[in-house]
Order: structure tokens, then C-alpha cells, then sequence
């Protein structure tokens, strides 16, 4: 994988120019993006993206700290540049007219926009084309399937996905990247087609912990990014959300190699149960989304109706019943949730937990399944994904959890983990 952090270093000493680390990805992209098919879209040569950044921030390289970062814009995401196509042919040929928020934050710290990643169609649950660089037999996850595998298989340095249910720590964790799925809002979600206003959540990708902080960095200009190191003896404790169901042995491998590493390097650490109001958040989660999901798609789904990927159509077609007490009551559920937790934190700086109930299962028919991320984005909480281990060459993964705008703490955390999972292999 390309490190962006390692890029940064370089570009800075004068040892690679940004133009140069641009045409590293450009060349990466064109070895492996036949295998992987994790573009819909993207730049064919350093000369033709230099001219289209030039529109707001001249050559490649030119400022900023994310000069000479390449980065893959998930197909949701507006971009003036690349069409965007939401993984559905409604929207074949779409070309929005100006970039959404999230890039034109990428644009002006500098990053070059390389193309569009592959997304299910309206970030769900229809598997797109994209391949799992570890095994192609296996599913890359979704929805965010594109930015997470071109980050795995070494194209680019940096990516953008979102996640209303486990967009991004799923597909993170099996195609073993590092990703955050930040705070609710810290990123801006205007111009990505909505899905559910109440969860929907911006996110990145990256080779390392490191990488994705500063990424963020780079985006958001916040100080607390600016230098993350890993954090000291942080006390930890260990969810198991055993009301999401069973797990195979790959994830508690993963888990329990966590939990292991974690102690021997001085963190301590505790099985904690979740509140009962937070389990039953758990539960009203397809509520809101679905209930949201019938209005952002209404258009979608009274004019183009047979259009609509069948997951998704059947889902849509499935839950038009349900009503407007169902979902307020729901609603109110997920409040009592976010406040329980809070006080659950009173206790511990991260919670430690599964980032999907195993490997990247086997097949391309479906890309997962998120009943281990979908607590935590209702709540709102930032997650980060951490690379455990391989079991059977295919990547296995945690997520470490902070406090509601703790995503500083989140990183610490995770990058101290991560360093400890370095040092017991």
C-alpha cells in the first residue's frame, strides 16, 4: 500500500516532487485497476488531471499539505470534474456542476482528485464490480467497496467513503485498511446523495492510522489532527455485542489478538455490557434509515421505480409501511442511547469491539453484513478500523470507539494499538 504519511515525509525533504507522487498512483492505477475494477472513473495521465486542478489550486503539488496525495472520491460524492453516477444507471452520465464540500476541502489542502470509486448503487447493498485485492473470490465489502480496495491493492494513498450502516469499517476491515468513520458531521455530508440524513457519515481510508489522521488534517485544518501519537496505557474496554448476534472465529481472533497485544503493551482492559437502552438503539437503526431512506429516494422510487438495484428495490418495496410514530419512537430510542453511552465512557477512553462478524465472507452476491457497525453510527460515535491479522490470507479487523468528538482520542488510541499489534508479530 502507498503510505501517506510516507509521501508527506518525502515530498517535504525534496526527495519526491508532488507531481512525481501523483504519477506513482496514475501508474499504480493503470497495473491494477483491470484486476481490481475499483474506478468507475479516472484520470488517464498526470497531464490531463494537472489541467483539471488547475481550476482551484493550479498543478499538481502546487500548496497545502496534502500536495502530491492522490485520493478516490466515492461515487455519491459530487466532483465538477468526474460524472457521478450514485451505482445506478438513473444516474448514468450524471455531471454535477460543482465539487461537494468534502472535496473542495481535499482540492484546497492541495490533494489532486483522481477519479470516482465504485459504490453500490445509493450506497447500499447491491455489490458493485470491484474485487477484493486479497482474494477476488471474496467480497471487498460495501458500500464504500472502490475507495477501500484501490487504497488496499496500492493504487492511491487516501480515499473517501461514507457509512450510514458500515459503509466504511466493513469494507476497511476486509480488505485491511485503516479507516475512521468520524463524528457525526464533522465532515460535511452536503452534495452526497442522501440516504439517511440522521446517519449518514463521511469517512476515509488509508494505508495506517497516521494516514487518515492526517488526511483529515489536511482536510479539516483542525489542530488536534495535526500530530497524532499513540496514546499512553489508555484503558480500554471490550464490547462483544453479543444482541448483534454470533461472530465466526476469525473476528474473535482478531479481537482476542487485540486484546492481547493491547495488555502486554500496558493499555487495561475490561469486557464491559452495554446499557439496555443502547442495545435497543441497536435495534431501531433500519427504522430511521429505512423510513429516511423512503424519503431521499422518493424520486427514485415514484418515477424510476424498476430502475432501483433489486437489494435495494426490495428493501424500499418492503418497508414502505412504516410510519411516522414508528420512526419518531424510534427516534427518541436512539437519544436515550446516545446519553446511556455517554456515561459508559465515564469509565473507559475507547471501547474495543468487532468491525464485521468475520473475514470477508466468500462470494460477490452480497458485500457484508454491517450488525456490528450500525449501533455505533446512530450514535454518532467516531470509529476507527484497525488491521488485526490475516486468518486464511483473508484481512480480519477491530474498531476502536471514542466519545461523541473525540476523534483525536480515537486515533491515539487506535495508533496505539496498531503499534502494539506491530510489536507482538
Amino acid at each position: 500500500m502507498i503510505s501517506l504519511a510516507d509521501l508527506q515525509r518525502r515530498i517535504e525533504t525534496g526527495e519526491l516532487s508532488p507531481d512525481a507522487a501523483i504519477a506513482q498512483s496514475l501508474e499504480a492505477i493503470e497495473a491494477r485497476e483491470k484486476e481490481i475494477r475499483a474506478f468507475v472513473c479516472h484520470a488517464k495521465s498526470a497531464k490531463a488531471q494537472g489541467t483539471s486542478q488547475a481550476k482551484t489550486q493550479g498543478k499538481a503539488g502546487a500548496s497545502g499539505p496534502l500536495r502530491g496525495i492522490a485520493v478516490g472520491i466515492k461515487d455519491i460524492i459530487d466532483t465538477a470534474d468526474f460524472p457521478t453516477e450514485m451505482g445506478s444507471s438513473i444516474y448514468r452520465g450524471w455531471q454535477p456542476r460543482s465539487d461537494a464540500p468534502v472535496v473542495m476541502m481535499l482540492r484546497r489542502a492541495g490533494a489532486t482528485i483522481i477519479g470516482k470509486t465504485t459504490t453500490t448503487a445509493f450506497a447500499s447493498r447491491d455489490p458493485t464490480v470491484t474485487l477484493n485485492p486479497h482474494n477476488p473470490g471474496h467480497t471487498p465489502g460495501g458500500s464504500s467497496a472502490g475507495s477501500a480496495a484501490a487504497v488496499a491493492a496500492g493504487m492511491i494513498p487516501l480515499a473517501l467513503g461514507t457509512q450510514t450502516g458500515g459503509s466504511v469499517i466493513r469494507p476497511a476491515a476486509y480488505c485491511g485498511v485503516a479507516a475512521i468513520k468520524p463524528s457525526f458531521r464533522l465532515l460535511p455530508t452536503v452534495g452526497v446523495k442522501c440516504f439517511s440524513w440522521a446517519l449518514d457519515t463521511v469517512g476515509l481510508f488509508g494505508a495506517g492510522v497516521e494516514d487518515v489522521a492526517r488526511g483529515l488534517f489536511g482536510m479539516t485544518g483542525r489542530l488536534e489532527f495535526s500530530d497524532i501519537v499513540a496514546a499512553t496505557s489508555p484503558r480500554i474496554g471490550v464490547v462483544r455485542q453479543a444482541f448483534a448476534g454470533p461472530v465466526k472465529g476469525a473476528a474473535e481472533q482478531g479481537l482476542s489478538a487485540a486484546i492481547r497485544a493491547a495488555t502486554r503493551a500496558g493499555a487495561s482492559v475490561e469486557d464491559i455490557d452495554l446499557p439496555e437502552m443502547v442495545q435497543e438503539a441497536w435495534r431501531i437503526h433500519p427504522v430511521i434509515q429505512d423510513f429516511e431512506a423512503h424519503r431521499a429516494l422518493a424520486w427514485e422510487f415514484s418515477e424510476r421505480h424498476d430502475e432501483i438495484a433489486p437489494m435495494l428495490r426490495a428493501t424500499l418495496d418492503a418497508t414502505v409501511g412504516i410510519t411516522p410514530r414508528q420512526y419518531d419512537e424510534a427516534r427518541r430510542i436512539g437519544r436515550r442511547g446516545r446519553r446511556e453511552l455517554g456515561e459508559v465512557f465515564e469509565g473507559v477512553d475507547v471501547l474495543l469491539t468487532y468491525s464485521a462478524p468475520g473475514a470477508a465472507p466468500k462470494g460477490l452476491s452480497s458485500t457484508g453484513d454491517p450488525r456490528y457497525n450500525r449501533l455505533w453510527t446512530l450514535m454518532g460515535n467516531p470509529c476507527v478500523n484497525v488491521p488485526t491479522l490475516k486468518v486464511e490470507g483473508l484481512p480480519v479487523g477491530v474498531q476502536v470507539i471514542a466519545r461523541f468528538g473525540n476523534d483525536a482520542g480515537a486515533l491515539a488510541a487506535a495508533r496505539f494499538l496498531e503499534n502494539a499489534l506491530a510489536a507482538s508479530s
